[in-house]
């Protein structure tokens, strides 16, 4: 099975991003797609009818963050097989796999990661390359199929061009270069500067897909950090009414816009047992638990707080030696839209436009056509029709 391509870098005359983000997905030959190039935006949203393979497009963007977290292959991708191309033969070998890839925009530059998985017979990293500029930074290939390693050769420039070592055949390199490289070499440096950016950019990322049967029942305080399934939305809210009152008070307003009724405030009550449930304040009247708001009501509520929060509110893999104000958090929503009217996902992407727009957060979601078709109609918003 061929190693990842290349491909030379782009963009290198324009300014340099602030905080790392990923710009592009690729899929080369995964699942149903091929030769895909997907540029991403502060806000995108990826469209189409039923197997047009939306949610495959965001599996493999999560797929690629959780490498990049330091994950294990057979982890991140429990059934390989499924994820060949159709119709891809195997070669002389009995081998077949796919690839993938994407580019991290930064402080350095456009950094490309491009990555070939053989799937069959055996999970494993086949090749990976790394590249900035058009500059190779590093490269691991498939040599000794009888070793649970790959060939990685990584740049240098200095006594020797470059370096060379076996990596794991399960985990991405690009994630190992920091505890590898030495930084000696201005060729190291460069290389641990793209490493670096690409992980960044890559675990910064949070899928949020609200269970609303999980959000209904009171909760016992924790952590107060929200759970993909936003089954502790409570707890959570409980945090950001003592700790974060402003933003807090911002959720209040944005649930005006999205719930039935006059939406005073969001308030939080502290039950006999411990618990805590939450609660819409409604004007002079009763306020009404969350538990008997509507799954719509309730998916609009979770996405809009994951949207005005931070990775410290948000149960993610916390990159503690960068500063969170150097970091741009991706919220990854598929079937955003599912259960909400179009008032509520209107509100919720103008909402994300409106964020976005000042560089510390970004929104890859899909939707229905419905929602494509109102979403084309708000600034900042990019769709991508992904019919066949």
């Amino acid at each position: 099975m061929p190693a990842a391509g290349a491909g030379a870098g782009t963009g290198a005359e324009r300014p340099a991003v602030a905080r790392p983000v990923v710009t592009e997905l690729r899929l080369s030959a995964y699942a149903g797609r091929r030769r895909a190039i997907h540029p991403l935006g502060p806000v995108t949203l990826f469209a189409g009818p039923s197997g047009s393979g939306k949610s495959t497009v965001l599996g493999a963007y999560e797929a690629l963050a959780r490498l990049g977290a330091g994950d294990p292959l057979g982890e991140v991708f429990p059934d390989p097989a499924a994820l060949v191309p159709d119709g891809a033969r195997p070669d002389n070998q009995g081998r077949r796999g796919f690839r993938i890839g994407c580019t991290v925009d930064g402080p350095v530059g456009p950094v490309r990661l491009d990555l070939a998985v053989q799937a069959e017979p055996e999970l494993r990293i086949a090749g990976e390359r790394l590249t900035c500029h058009g500059r190779t930074l590093l490269t691991t290939a498939l040599r000794d199929p009888g070793r649970a390693t790959v060939q990685a050769a990584w740049l240098t420039a200095g006594a020797t061009p470059v370096t060379r070592a076996p990596l794991p055949d399960d985990l991405l390199g690009t994630a190992l270069l920091p505890l590898r490289v030495a930084g000696a070499t201005a060729g190291q440096r460069e290389v641990l500067a793209a490493a670096e950016q690409t992980v960044v950019g890559l675990r910064s990322l949070f899928p949020c897909t609200p269970d609303p049967a999980r959000m209904r029942a009171p909760v016992l305080p924790g952590e107060g950090r929200l759970l993909r399934h936003c089954g502790n939305l409570a707890e959570v809210l409980h945090r950001t009414h003592t700790a974060c009152p402003r933003r807090h008070q911002r959720l209040a307003t944005v649930a005006g816009a999205g719930c039935a009724g006059p939406v005073t405030a969001v308030a939080v009550q502290e039950l006999p047992d411990g618990a805590v449930q939450a609660l819409l304040a409604r004007g002079a009247g009763p306020a009404t638990p969350l538990g008997r708001l509507g799954d719509g009501e309730l998916r609009y509520l979770a996405l809009a707080l994951t949207l005005l929060t931070g990775p410290g509110v948000l149960a993610m893999d916390r990159i503690a030696e960068v500063p969170d104000a150097m970091q741009c958090l991706t919220l990854l929503a598929d079937d955003l839209d599912r259960g909400c009217d179009a008032r509520q996902t209107a509100a919720l992407l103008g909402l994300a436009a409106t964020i976005a727009a000042d560089g510390h957060m970004r929104l890859v979601g899909s939707v229905g056509a419905a929602a494509a078709a109102d979403a084309r109609r708000i600034p900042g918003v990019a769709v991508v029709d992904l019919t066949p």
